[in-house]
């Protein structure tokens, strides 16, 4: 892919001897005082049009010497200057000409692109807006080059498609309007404008080489997302994944896939935490952290995530809801876990909850022990595993224990309302992590 700045340098390269031509119009105006000054510029321009750089300068100085306000002799010595490399040179004459003549759109053009090529870019862009031309595709298309240059992308954008339109077979500037889509993470406005440029010149290097890359992105991108609407959450972090390798250089694109791969829940944590690192304020991904950190029991860090949530977004009637549920989980984590005496995960399934509950109930019965102590020991945790039992596989009972809550202690329950969490932990199969919004979800077990 050829870069903006690449484009910018050629035409600001061949610029000067466009003027050349352009300023052949010129011919017959009588500026001089008299007709030395005349003669000096006739021979100067004929010399140029030879390529006779050194001579045609030397009539143009005699020129500026004779008649100071002769504002073409200055143009055409800066444009001598121009076609022999020396810009520095160029710029006082140029400022010169617009001083004489303040509406001689050419010289304020050429300032304008030598200003940009110096970095000047708010200088330059002065002279660009006070170009009058609006039909002139030239100074359209250096003008956008100044708006890239500032990071101005809309304006660029504006003047491009100005551009594009003003001149029939305008590939360039189609292409260049991908780019610029490109990076700004637009795929699809990126293909619509190089489908523009191809259909002009099928044989374009440039704008085939980066339909091929605009494409198959596009592909993958659209993919994942028809993944996630059928639920097919493994192939669409799969396919972003692919996305990341396809474009590991636009932060646009880099951005949007952690970002979705941050809801699978299996990868939140590291993937949430790397764009954390460039986006730390970035309430969606501390949402979904603070979430992946509920499933994986870290509580205290599910804590703080909604905490830090909760101070770029107040007001959040999610982020309260969940800093509530982390904090009563925290607490409740000290105390009894049911989970964790039947040795299941929070996600375990009712029937993978019953065959642990058989398991542990046939090996804690009281009958298999002898001893008093080891006796009592038993009947305490087998009335502890049939709690765990019949807590976790009663929707309503779960529910409130996934909530903070313990169905079996009476003091829990005091001063609490019930709420219902999205119906529960069980049914793993109807987890949608990317459920809630282009970039946030809940944890959904239906």
């Amino acid at each position: 892919m050829v870069s903006i700045d690449h484009v910018a340098h050629k035409i600001l390269t061949y610029f000067p001897y466009v003027l050349v031509l352009i300023d052949m119009r010129f011919q017959g105006v009588k500026c001089g005082k008299d007709g030395s000054v005349d003669n000096h510029m006739e021979m100067g321009k004929k010399l140029l049009a030879a390529g006779q750089l050194a001579d045609a300068l030397s009539h143009f100085h005699a020129a500026v010497d004779r008649d100071p306000q002769n504002y073409m002799a200055y143009y055409r010595r800066a444009t001598v200057f121009l076609a022999m490399g020396k810009s520095k040179s160029a710029l006082p004459d140029l400022s010169r000409v617009i001083e004489l003549k303040p509406d001689f759109t050419s010289a304020r053009l050429q300032r304008g692109n030598l200003l940009l090529k110096q970095g000047k870019l708010d200088e330059a862009e002065s002279d660009f807006k006070k170009v009058t031309c609006v039909w002139d595709v030239t100074s359209r298309e250096m003008r956008a080059e100044c708006f890239i240059q500032m990071g101005e992308m809309g304006k660029a954008i504006s003047d491009l498609k100005a551009a594009s339109k003003l001149k029939n077979d305008n590939t360039q500037a189609f292409y260049k309007l991908s780019t610029i889509y490109y990076n700004l993470g637009d795929h699809e406005m990126s293909l619509n404008e190089v489908r523009e440029c191809l259909k002009l010149d099928p044989d374009h290097k440039q704008c085939y080489s980066h339909y091929k890359q605009v494409k198959k992105l596009n592909k993958q991108i659209q993919a994942a997302e028809e993944f996630i609407q059928e639920q097919r959450y493994e192939d669409a972090v799969s396919k972003y994944e692919a996305v990341m390798t396809t474009e590991p250089n636009v932060q646009h694109f880099l951005l949007l896939a952690k970002e979705r791969i941050c809801h699978q829940a299996s990868r939140a944590i590291s993937v949430c935490s790397e764009v954390l690192k460039s986006s730390p304020a970035n309430v969606n991904v501390l949402k979904d952290r603070a979430e992946a950190y509920l499933q994986d029991e870290q509580y205290e860090e599910a804590v703080k995530d909604y905490e830090t949530a909760a101070k770029h977004s107040e007001g959040d009637r999610h982020i309260k809801e969940g800093l509530e549920r982390a904090q009563r989980l925290l607490k409740q984590s000290q105390k009894r876990d049911y989970y964790k005496i039947l040795g299941v995960k929070r996600t375990a399934q009712k029937k993978e909850i019953i065959r642990a509950y058989r398991k542990l109930a046939q090996q804690w019965h009281p009958d298999n022990f002898q001893d008093p102590e080891e006796k009592k020991k038993a009947e305490k945790k087998f009335i502890d595993i049939a709690q765990a039992k019949e807590v976790l596989t009663d929707p309503e009972m779960r529910t409130k224990f996934d909530h903070g809550e313990d169905p079996m202690d009476p003091e829990s329950q005091q001063g609490h309302h019930h709420h219902h969490f999205h119906g529960g932990f069980h049914g793993f199969q109807g987890f949608n992590p990317f459920g809630s919004g282009p970039f946030n979800f809940k944890f959904n077990f239906n």
